[in-house]
């Protein structure tokens, strides 16, 4: 079992920097920073992420009178947005895949801000500092983003060549991590399954992505990029938080919110880049 943890930690690893390396290989920075030009939807992401998304959590942890661990739990990925996954869902729909990373960026960069404020006002006995969460976010997806781009602006045909190799690797290492989180926590879903927090995980999914393509729609534009942004929660900060603060049973509850996220957005994002397909 440690070796299959310390697999799916190099897996986690290799799919953050794969993704993360092959968008900025294959994008520039006007693609990246064009996006968020558009006033209305920065503002609509910020309010699908940041207010839609806990206020939702919230409710299902009073509809389903969650013990508090697992309240924790489901609060903590609420409060955490920017997937780093976010750019390789947007290439599985065939969507807008610079549109994808400049918010993927832009909900990394709020909630390394939100998230140290918010959660220490929303539970007291936490102590978690802005660096505690802003560390890994920044030297796992902010300075290879950078780099990324830095060497597709100055070196586009080196770019060109090592960018097959680095999205070969995300892809690769997705398919790993999914087969190995469902070995690694089947029996921790089976756990929850008379406690209301697998139910309540799955309608959070749900109604957060709902709650971003109809936000999306009414910027006129991307309503399946801010679906799938705001449906994916950012777990590799909720994962620190949880670490550092509190015991097992939030862990596991954030582990199992980011099982349900794959199991329900992928499906999801293949069969819209089947219909993407279909409509070229």
């Amino acid at each position: 079992m440690e070796t299959l943890n310390t697999l799916y930690n190099l897996m986690g690893i290799i799919f953050v920097l794969g993704t993360i390396i092959s968008m900025g290989l294959s994008l520039t920075m006007a693609q990246i920073t064009g996006p968020l030009r558009n006033v209305r939807f920065v503002i609509l992401a910020l309010l699908a992420n940041f207010v839609v998304v806990p206020v939702a959590a919230y409710i299902l942890i009073q509809v389903f009178s969650l013990d508090e661990p697992l309240a924790i739990g489901l609060l903590l990925v609420s409060l955490a947005a920017g997937a780093p996954g976010l750019p390789k869902m947007a290439e599985f729909a065939k969507l807008d895949t610079a549109a994808a990373t400049s918010l993927m960026v832009l909900l990394v960069v709020i909630t390394i801000i939100v998230l140290p404020i918010a959660l220490p006002l929303l539970l007291t006995e936490i102590t978690v500092t802005f660096w505690d969460i802003a560390s890994g976010l920044i030297f796992l997806i902010l300075i290879p983003l950078a780099l990324s781009l830095f060497v597709r602006a100055r070196y586009a045909e080196a770019a060109a060549s090592a960018l097959p190799y680095f999205t070969q690797a995300s892809t690769f290492s997705l398919l790993a991590l999914m087969v190995l989180m469902v070995v690694l926590n089947f029996q921790n879903v089976i756990d929850l399954l008379g406690s209301g927090g697998l139910l309540a995980s799955l309608i959070l999914v749900i109604l957060s992505a709902a709650g971003g393509y109809l936000l999306g729609s009414l910027g006129g534009s991307n309503n399946w990029v801010q679906a799938l942004g705001a449906g994916q929660r950012n777990i590799a900060a909720a994962m620190v938080v949880a670490t550092m603060n509190f015991g097992s049973e939030e862990i596991v509850m954030v582990v199992v919110y980011s099982l349900i996220t794959l199991i329900v957005l992928t499906p999801l994002s293949l069969e819209l880049g089947k219909r993407h397909s279909m409509e070229a």
